[in-house]
């Protein structure tokens, strides 16, 4: 069923949108430009055929090298057609943006605020647009390819999130400690 989504893009679209598509063993995928992500969508969703009410995932590779280096990856479903589409965008590292499919599926929120996060992505419109797992103060972005993996990040007083107050009395950090016998990740391979 989803070939027939990518053959109704194709048509609706043409070429100069939709860069390439390809279909294996269940996953279909388009590449789209990235200038037009925001119009697919909004067109995938209210058409009656193509029924995409949900966005799924919205996540990103890094391709570190390759130019351009980053490849957003959006995850559609359509509950009413039970049929599923991938669509990807490569934007530059230089100047990583794409328009935010937020106006389209709300759910899209916190999935680009993740993206932002972890990879610098710049989804322009989004409302909200802050980091979500991380506190403002971290520099970089872990999930690049380039993050140094035994990196230091600045020290900072927890807060509320409300008041921004200090948690603890006097701005005192709370110190994690690792269980005894559990190392990072990074120590194990």
């Amino acid at each position: 069923m989803s070939k027939k989504v990518l053959a109704a893009l194709q048509e609706q679209f043409g070429e100069e949108v939709v860069l390439k598509t390809h279909s294996h063993r269940g996953d279909d995928t388009a590449e789209i430009v990235p200038e037009m992500i925001r119009e697919v969508c909004r067109w995938l969703k209210s058409d009656p055929e193509m029924a995409f009410q949900q966005v799924s995932d919205i996540t990103c590779v890094d391709w570190l090298g390759q130019s351009p280096r980053f490849e957003v990856v959006y995850q559609l479903y359509s509950l009413t057609r039970r049929h599923r589409v991938r669509l990807k965008c490569r934007v530059d590292e230089s100047d990583p943006r794409l328009p935010s499919v937020q106006p389209v599926w709300k759910g899209a929120n916190w999935l680009e605020r993740e993206a932002y996060d972890m990879y610098g992505i710049v989804f322009e419109g989004h409302p909200d647009l802050r980091r979500l797992l991380l506190y403002p103060e971290f520099i970089g972005h872990p999930l690049r390819k380039d993050y140094p993996i035994r990196g230091e990040q600045p020290l900072v007083t927890m807060r509320d999130p409300e008041s921004q107050r200090p948690v603890m009395p006097g701005g005192t950090l709370i110190q994690l400690k690792r269980p005894e016998g559990v190392r990072p990740v990074a120590e194990e391979n």
